[in-house]
């Protein structure tokens, strides 16, 4: 069970993995907590949104309709494989599901795929799935017929990475509303086991932020460093690295710095990433200044030839 990731941790988060994020009005304050929990969270759900087009799919799952007011979901994935964040809290797309899924999913101790559920909402035994589950909306008619392109099926894998590498869970805590309810046949055109396939893979590896951007005009993308290890950062440690991430504190605001930034990692390093780490929302001994992998990637330190 996990903390709910504040807005700006899950934007750190997304954009470290190296998701195109589109940022929707109003959706770090805009959910449903007035109608009931949200949190702890246990994994995240993948959904289909029965439609076309990214502005109505990001409008329905934004404001949602009469029978079912929004958000519909955290982000929106379209065909493009920009994810499109339209909430932050509980919000209105998992419904009730089955409590045996819930339990297999937080032990994260399943084979193939969770057991096959038999809850729905409404029924005697199902559990809230919206206080449990960040949601994502991934734009398709459903119909097994609408094309995934490879664009969207690789930000589906990145954003879900992201969530679970934040809160150090496996892929098998990522889910289709199929696995949860016996009602639901979303998402349709993939396979769930393939989409964990995937992600399990991403997750073997460091999150690769710093090369997923997508170059305008033809140009190559930018290097960044990749994140060292904590153990990188103490008083013996010399390195140009850390005079480009001085840099990078300056650039964003985040200075204690009487003088240069330097090579030579120092106190001043030390309050001004922990400055940079408040401004991503992290807060006690998560602001403590000692570099993290999410914080760092979000840093985006140039490549340096040492």
């Amino acid at each position: 069970m996990a903390t709910p990731l504040t807005a700006e941790q899950l934007l750190t988060a997304l954009r470290a993995e190296g998701v195109d994020v589109v940022e929707y009005a109003s959706w770090r304050t805009h959910n449903r907590n007035h109608k009931g929990a949200w949190g702890p969270l246990n994994g995240v759900m993948i959904h289909h949104t029965v439609s076309s087009g990214t502005d109505a799919s990001v409008e329905l799952c934004r404001n949602g309709h009469s029978a079912l007011p929004g958000p519909l979901c955290h982000g929106v994935i379209d065909k493009a494989g920009t994810v499109h964040l339209v909430g932050n809290g509980r919000a209105n797309h998992a419904g009730g599901g089955d409590p045996v899924v819930l339990r297999r999913v937080i032990a994260e101790d399943y084979g193939d795929r969770p057991p096959t559920p038999q809850e729905h909402e409404g029924s005697a035994g199902a559990v809230d799935g919206n206080a449990r589950f960040y949601g994502f909306e991934c734009v398709n008619l459903g119909d097994g017929e609408d094309p995934w392109p490879a664009a969207q099926l690789e930000a589906i894998e990145r954003a879900t990475a992201a969530l679970c590498r934040a809160h150090g869970w496996s892929a098998r805590s990522v889910i289709g509303h199929l696995e949860w309810s016996d009602w639901k046949v979303d998402p349709r055109g993939f396979t769930m086991p393939s989409l964990r396939d995937r992600i399990a893979a991403r997750l073997s590896g460091p999150a690769s932020g710093g090369s997923a951007g997508r170059p305008a005009g033809g140009t190559s993308a930018p290097r960044y460093e990749p994140f060292p290890g904590t153990s990188f950062f103490d008083g013996r440690t010399s390195s140009p690295v850390i005079t480009a991430m001085g840099r990078r504190l300056v650039a964003e605001g985040c200075s204690s710095y009487a003088v240069g930034p330097g090579p030579r990692w120092s106190d001043a390093d030390r309050r001004s990433y922990a400055a940079w780490q408040r401004k991503l929302g992290f807060r006690d001994s998560d602001a403590d200044g000692v570099p993290g992998r999410t914080s760092w990637n979000a840093l985006k330190v140039p490549h340096t030839t040492v």
